[in-house]
């Protein structure tokens, strides 16, 4: 399956009543109706609408159709209906002036000094009234269903590239995990041998000899301290940890959540590597594991 992003934007609309496409020309949709999805990353879904007043009762339908195929993202739905009347004035029937009449004398009745409707108001209502009527269901589904298959195309694009940058440093902390592996046992022979010096120089100042408590507690102390520097358990959970990001990478579909705990995981190993670190070229491979896993972090974070 694909890796999808959480990011991305799509729109769609329909054509003017006329036109010669049988999708676009809806004799109870006399206007252009425009749709907008545009989605950013979030812990779950979170689905916005705007829609004006009569497109609101598809609300629900909207609903079911974007969760059939998103799974997480903060997603924001617009639509908007525009008329386009080809007279490009619309003459407005007997019955929407005896009601414009209607409205207005009541309004006078309790506002007296209120102004009468102009033509130009009269014909913007009616052109209004003109744009807004049928139902909108059909054109409506259609025109998100469009734009979400678009919308769709672009978080794959957008996840493409995602999973190939995580791809990249996936490499990079697989040569600085192979960097740091030979380290770990120069590390523990050189504290030995430093222990070692250390037992010698204490020997000869007693006279070759010390209590015994006092021998097992330096060669407790000498094993202790071995232990502590010792990565190598941290160097194979951060492989381990990366074989899992790789596969999941190619698994795709819904990783991001895995993804992100894996990061975190990456983040507290090469933590422990850093605070172990008894040499500056460790320290060094630490300081570089952390700022990888710090961008993957950004990236996993626009992750379906």
């Amino acid at each position: 399956m694909p890796v999808y992003s959480m990011t991305g934007y799509a729109s769609g609309q329909n054509g003017p009543v006329g036109s010669h496409s049988e999708a676009e020309a809806r004799p109870t949709a006399a206007g252009r109706l425009g749709v907008e999805i545009r989605s950013v990353n979030s812990r779950f879904l979170d689905l916005t609408f705007k829609l004006p007043e009569e497109l609101r009762q598809h609300e629900t339908a909207l609903r079911e159709l974007l969760t059939g195929k998103l799974k997480r993202g903060k997603v924001e739905v617009r639509a908007a209906i525009e008329n386009t009347a080809q007279a490009g004035v619309v003459e407005p029937s007997v019955k929407l002036l005896q009601r414009l009449n209607g409205v207005q004398d009541g309004i006078k009745a309790w506002l007296p000094g209120a102004r009468e409707l102009s033509v130009a108001d009269v014909l913007r209502l009616a052109g209004g009234d003109s744009a807004t009527r049928g139902d909108w269901a059909s054109d409506l589904i259609d025109v998100t269903a469009k734009a979400l298959d678009a919308l769709m195309s672009a978080r794959q694009r957008e996840g493409a590239r995602l999973a190939k940058m995580l791809e990249a440093h996936l490499a990079q902390l697989r040569t600085l995990v192979e960097q740091a592996g030979p380290l770990i046992p120069q590390l523990v022979e050189q504290q030995r041998a430093r222990f070692l010096e250390r037992w010698q120089e204490a020997m000869g100042l007693t006279g070759g000899t010390l209590p015994e408590a006092a021998q097992d507690r330096a060669l407790n102390e000498a094993t202790a301290f071995a232990i502590r520097i010792d990565v190598a358990e941290e160097l194979t959970r951060l492989n381990s940890h990366l074989d899992e990001i790789e596969r999941l990478l190619k698994k795709g579909g819904e990783i991001g959540k895995r993804l992100d705990f894996l990061i975190q995981e990456l983040h507290r190993e090469a933590n422990t590597l850093g605070s172990k670190s008894a040499a500056l070229e460790l320290t060094r491979i630490g300081v570089d594991m952390k700022v990888l896993i710090e961008q993957m972090r950004e990236q996993v974070q626009n992750i379906e």
